[in-house]
């Protein structure tokens, strides 16, 4: 069984161009080493390595980082318990119909108001805190940074890094250096790592376009090693991490509410991502691949594939450019980045209910101290009319022998 799908999967006519066998581009060891599919191997017990030293980093220095950098965290109201509730929050629904609330305000013996606010605090008590937030930025922004440097160091001095038609020349037959298979394989853990710690990590807006990147890009660092698309690769790794510093880089400061670096930090971050993303990628990578290719093979079923997951990034790309351009929007019309288009899931209803509302429980006791602050007012605001009704009196009879 093994045997035939090892045949299956490895035929010639999927990976090589038309005319080319897997015998003609073996190389010998002083040639230099091919990417084989075993090599990629290693990218699961890094992915876990990763995990783990993603743990150590924000303990030690992600948490102490925020507190030097001011980040605070928003004093939530903690729902009571309720284990009726509680079991129905984990079990069905974290957001109950109008129906469902009328049910369980019977089981419990709440009005209806009440099984709204317990559900709003309940959810705020899931909500990813600033401190969080500002971890899990600071873990991807340090490896965005190394793996730029070390990207652009491996790459500056290569022939295809100035000259897009190298990246085919003597294809399939190139050998690949000791720096380009790391960068492959750390590239590829760390994505992995991402996709394993999706459910643990801040959910945002785009939770399914982030899964179906890093889903692509595993597939399409994966194939592109195996099929030796390793030099346009690392142009297209390149091009992603040259960016994606800057954002970490942004929401880091906007967590520690460092406004004016945040903004400026966004705006160098909207330009990079706009030029690299919808200029450089699609104008030079993309079209390297689609068209520049066919001057040295022929289209074959690797060819088609490889090209499919390109376009799923550039599609990607044109989606987060429209929530960029939006920001920007903002930035220049209301003078300020007032939120990220990214931001976790009902971040924006529950903070607002949450202002509007800040003490309400539902309890007699938070009722009864409004009212009384709103009787203080309005006993405040009577006293006010009457004394300046007095002082109206008192001139006109002080005008009226005058007058007389």
């Amino acid at each position: 069984m093994e045997a035939l799908l090892n045949e299956w999967l490895w035929q010639e006519e999927f990976w090589l161009p038309p005319g080319i066998r897997w015998r003609d581009i073996e190389m010998k060891e002083d040639e230099g080493r091919f990417p084989l599919p075993r090599d990629l191997i290693y990218t699961l017990p890094l992915a876990f390595a990763f995990i783990a030293l993603r743990y150590v980093f924000e303990r030690l220095v992600a948490l102490p980082l925020s507190r030097i950098l001011g980040v605070k965290d928003r004093i939530r109201v903690r729902a009571p318990s309720i284990p009726k509730l509680e079991a129905f929050y984990k079990q069905n629904s974290r957001q109950p119909s109008q129906s469902e609330v009328v049910s369980l305000g019977k089981q419990c013996g709440l009005s209806q108001r009440k099984i709204h606010t317990w559900f709003r605090h309940r959810r705020n008590q899931d909500r990813p805190s600033n401190t969080k937030k500002f971890c899990e930025a600071s873990w991807r922004f340090v490896f965005y940074v190394v793996a730029f440097t070390a990207g652009l160091g491996s790459l500056i001095n290569t022939p295809w890094f100035w000259d897009h038609r190298e990246c085919w020349r003597g294809y399939p037959k190139q050998p690949v250096s000791e720096a380009h298979y790391w960068y492959y394989v750390l590239e590829m853990s760390f994505y992995l790592s991402l996709l394993l710690c999706v459910s643990v990590d801040v959910k945002r807006k785009d939770f399914k376009e982030q899964v179906i990147h890093h889903i692509a890009t595993l597939f399409l660092i994966g194939f592109s090693y195996c099929g030796n698309y390793v030099r346009v690769g690392t142009l297209v790794m390149l091009v992603h991490d040259s960016s994606d510093f800057l954002l970490e880089s942004a929401k880091m400061f906007h967590y520690a509410v460092w406004t004016r670096t945040c903004d400026s930090l966004f705006i160098v971050f909207a330009l990079v991502f706009l030029v690299t993303r919808l200029v450089v990628f699609p104008g030079r990578v993309v079209h390297t691949t689609l068209v520049v290719s066919l001057e040295f093979f022929q289209p074959f079923l690797g060819y088609y594939f490889f090209n499919a997951l390109l376009l799923v990034l550039q599609a990607l790309h044109v989606f987060w450019a429209y929530l960029i351009l939006r920001m920007v929007y903002k930035f220049v019309f209301l003078g300020k980045v007032e939120r990220d288009e990214r931001s976790d899931e009902e971040s924006n209803v529950d903070e607002e209910e949450e202002e509007e509302e800040p003490e309400d429980e539902g309890d007699e006791c938070s009722w009864e101290q409004r009212k009384g602050a709103i009787n203080s007012k309005l006993a405040s605001l009577a006293n006010n009319c009457v004394l300046n009704n007095l002082t109206n009196q008192r001139n006109i009879s002080s005008r009226l022998p005058k007058a007389r």
